[in-house]
């Protein structure tokens, strides 16, 4: 019971935001299953219920002319889908994808021409020394060699997260000077995860955010914004209270993004690397009359100061992966936040 109301918050709202996405959100016309039907259907869905249309000042009636021009009625299904992710790709948006039976339409602009300023197998050899790293559920963590400073490396929200497990990592790292958490190239998963393990670096209850759900078809009808909790952990479990870097790059998204916005909020907590690649709508998923399924971002998620972080947070230290440290084994972010966890620069 305890852990349901951990998940707090973001589960209710996102329960909200499907019932407007069903009812006073719904398109009411019956779309063909044609190539003018299928994508009037596709229009329409996100007209009425994408959430960043405003934000990112999107003519979406523009987009409507430019692409239905590109349609006939002899088209195959592949080159219809082709037309409806070139129209996707409009909205800038990674949360946004189309499925059908042989492909997905992805929008990667927000990672890719970017540097990566990761190395997956530099960190794995070098940081965590493979094979002496421990794994407790899907953290990869130790001491670093070189200082009293705990590391860990976490790849996907996706992943659970075990509240044994949180508390064995941190019970070894509870004389250490600092902890730094890498979740470099982490794409997301579950925000009940994230508040999971934010809930270990706070000992009271604080607002962590704010969310808005639609509540009519307009590009500008929501509701008010709602506040988020971000609960600290059961009094028994095992908490830090010292300082942690949290490491970033463009592909923390996602949940990713909002573990950042969130843990930004702790005085203990700096954010060293480079700005994250955003993805704060909190996604929902519709039907074309043809089958395929088109997800979108419904619902935005904001920071403490109610800003949107749709497009990513920048670190409190910028720090880039640096080629000639790579060279000599070294990660320059890594690096960077041991020195800011032994002296506070």
């Amino acid at each position: 019971m305890r852990r349901l109301q951990h998940i707090g918050i973001y589960l209710l709202l996102a329960a909200i935001c499907l019932v407007a996405g069903t009812t006073a959100c719904s398109p009411e016309e019956e779309f063909d299953q044609t190539p003018y039907g299928n994508f009037d259907a596709l229009w329409t869905i996100l007209d009425q219920r994408y959430c960043f249309f405003a934000y990112k000042d999107i003519d979406w009636n523009e987009v409507y002319a430019t692409y239905r021009a590109r349609l006939d009625d002899e088209m195959t299904d592949k080159e219809l889908f082709g037309v409806l992710a070139e129209m996707l790709d409009e909205l800038k948006d990674g949360h946004v994808n189309l499925s059908s039976a042989f492909d997905v339409a992805r929008y990667w602009d927000w990672f890719e021409n970017y540097p990566s300023n990761f190395d997956r197998t530099l960190v794995i050899e070098n940081y965590l020394h493979q094979p002496d790293y421990q794994i407790a559920s899907s953290l990869y963590y130790r001491v670093l060699d070189d200082c009293n400073i705990g590391y860990i490396y976490y790849e996907s929200f996706s992943d659970p997260i075990g509240d044994g497990n949180l508390d064995e990592v941190l019970l070894a790292f509870s004389s250490c000077d600092g902890l730094i958490i890498d979740v470099r190239d982490n794409g997301g998963g579950q925000l009940s995860t994230v508040q999971q393990l934010a809930a270990r670096f706070t000992t009271a209850e604080f607002t962590s955010g704010y969310i808005q759900h639609k509540t009519g078809p307009g590009h500008n009808d929501f509701s008010q914004l709602y506040p988020v909790t971000q609960k600290s952990a059961d009094a028994d479990r095992m908490h830090f209270a010292k300082p942690v870097a949290i490491l970033t790059n463009r592909k923390c998204y996602s949940a990713t993004n909002d573990f950042v916005s969130v843990m930004g909020n702790l005085p203990q907590v700096c954010i060293i690397g480079d700005r994250t690649g955003g993805g704060s709508g909190l996604p929902f998923s519709s039907e074309l009359p043809n089958g395929w399924v088109i997800r979108f971002s419904a619902s935005p998620i904001y920071n403490t100061q109610k800003e949107h972080t749709e497009f990513g947070i920048e670190p409190d230290i910028a720090a880039q992966l640096l080629s000639e440290d790579i060279e000599k084994g070294i990660d320059t972010i890594i690096e960077r936040a041991k020195v800011w966890i032994l002296t506070g620069r």
